[in-house]
């Protein structure tokens, strides 16, 4: 298994997951050549990829799809509820109907070589979802956009390769930020984004010996920055109920607007 973000942050998302003869975009938010571009970094390109798997429909996970799409025919997963919030979405355009495909969370799929698990999760949109994605013996994990997590959760997500999740913002930057009221309580809520905090000690739930790599990603442009994402994240692996510590494991952030190297396993 492989992963690269191609960028992630909240301003745009787009994540490049795969195995030798198949590779998959989740998510299409930032602009169809930039996209192009962020693969060809990674020696791919938009043409090969078997599918896009939306996670929900907000326009910083969508931008870019109604253009690759149309351009290279490239199917289409979400939910029922995902696909019918995005196709009613200014922002994309006409999608040919017989590129979507409609999935349903917990019921495995396969596109080529990979099998696709949809896993709901809790954030504000329509019927939004994170994937794990496997490949023989292999498993990479994209979970971001989710306000909060139980053991449901957790108890999915175990054994895991390559994880990339959420470290969406710092607490105090958001409280004492710009935003509106209404937005920084809809960003803290159960519905909203993990904070570097809760993504640590999500993370130390997940630890397990064989666990290759950890991709912090959908940092908030205005409240979080890599570093204290990083070292907060860190900082609760080692604070929290397991045996391992933070130097055990590479962890790395993915930036905004340029790909990450490609994590395998």
């Amino acid at each position: 298994m492989e992963l690269c973000s191609i960028a992630s942050g909240s301003s745009g998302n787009c994540i490049c997951v795969g195995a030798p003869r198949s590779h998959l975009l989740v998510d299409a938010g930032i602009s169809g050549k930039r996209i192009e571009m962020g693969l060809n970094s990674i020696g791919l390109k938009t043409c090969e990829m078997r599918a896009v798997l939306l996670t929900h429909e907000h326009i910083d996970h969508i931008a870019g799809l109604g253009v690759i799409a149309r351009r290279y025919g490239l199917p289409i997963y979400g939910t029922k509820g995902t696909l019918d919030a995005a196709l009613a979405s200014t922002s994309i355009g006409k999608i040919d109907q017989a590129l979507l495909h409609e999935i349903v969370p917990g019921r495995e799929f396969a596109i080529g070589e990979l099998m696709v698990h949809p896993i709901s999760i809790s954030h504000d949109a329509a019927d939004p979802v994170a994937y794990m994605i496997s490949h023989e013996d292999k498993k990479a994990a994209v979970i971001t956009d989710l306000g909060t997590y139980d053991e449901g959760l957790v108890e999915k997500l175990q054994d895991l390769d390559i994880l990339l999740l959420e470290a969406n913002h710092d607490v105090r930057m958001l409280q004492t930020g710009k935003y509106p009221y209404p937005l920084k309580q809809r960003i803290l809520g159960e519905r909203g984004h993990l904070s570097n905090e809760l993504s640590g000690q999500l993370l130390g739930r997940l630890l397990h010996d064989k666990l290759r790599a950890v991709l912090l990603g959908h940092l908030s442009k205005e409240n979080n920055y890599a570093e204290l994402a990083y070292e907060t994240v860190r900082l609760e692996v080692a604070m929290g109920d397991n045996p391992y510590k933070a130097d055990d494991f590479p962890i790395s952030v993915a930036k905004r607007a340029e790909p990450s190297k490609v994590l395998c396993a």
